[in-house]
């Protein structure tokens, strides 16, 4: 087993906008959902055996980021806390469950939990542990519906803009962005925007379904303009990404 030292992480990506992250102390996991195809039993024993302490976050109530099932994890691992956007409705008592809305914080035993706008529904997230800085976006995106009418697509990226623009005093070494193949050839809108204002260590792109390679048509696009920032290039899920903080 990898021995884990402060600054490092590794990353495995689950299915479309869901990821676990593993730290020297603590394992944090995005907007789960099911994947048909994919073994689950290699994510579930990891979370039984393991004693770090467990976050489960969700960015908002879509269908694609948040699934009921996830509350079934505490049958795995009493480690687990559950922080979800006010934007869902539970209706019945969940143990270890904390809301949070826009522009909050939340703050546990060395994790930092800052909570951002969105340019759909619910919010995103900025997590500080382990000496990490990682931000998952959830449905914050440039959404430039090339059908749409120009004001709208204006407003679509000015939104946009404006919330990614509030991250600018950050460093930030993780990110996850979407690249939506809905929109067409303006996929890459907010992952250039994104390594153009913010320069994170590494940006994961996400919010593709199973369009995996579009992970590598955007590092293709991407490669020449930026050295800073690393895309990685996903295959398939389960794939792990093992990921060391740059020198300060």
């Amino acid at each position: 087993m990898l021995l884990m030292i402060l600054k490092e992480a590794n990353i495995t990506y689950i299915f479309h906008s869901s990821f676990m992250v593993e730290t020297k102390n603590h394992i944090l996991i995005f907007d789960y959902i099911k994947n048909n195809n994919l073994d689950i039993n290699t994510l579930n024993n990891k979370l039984s055996y393991s004693t770090k302490k467990i976050y489960v976050f969700v960015t908002h109530s879509h269908d694609d980021h948040f699934d009921p099932d996830i509350f079934s994890l505490k049958e795995l691992n009493s480690n687990i806390k559950f922080i979800i956007s006010d934007d869902i409705s539970i209706d019945k008592k969940i143990e270890n469950l904390y809301y949070i809305s826009q522009y909050n914080l939340l703050e546990f035993d060395n994790i930092l939990i800052e909570t951002y706008g969105t340019t759909d529904k619910g919010l995103s997230y900025f997590v500080e542990t382990d000496g990490l800085n990682i931000y998952h976006s959830g449905d914050l995106n440039w959404w430039h519906w090339k059908n749409d009418e120009r004001k709208a697509r204006i407003k679509e990226e000015e939104d946009y803009k404006k919330e990614i623009d509030l991250l600018r005093d950050k460093v930030i070494d993780i990110s996850f962005v979407p690249v939506d193949p809905r929109l067409e050839e303006y996929y890459y809108l907010s992952a250039e925007y994104f390594i153009d204002t913010i320069g994170p260590q590494l940006l994961i792109p996400m919010h593709f379904g199973d369009k995996i390679d579009i992970t590598h048509q955007l590092n293709n696009k991407l490669i020449h303009k930026y050295s800073k920032s690393k895309i990685w290039e996903i295959n398939a899920p389960l794939e792990v990404y093992n990921f060391s903080k740059d020198k300060e």
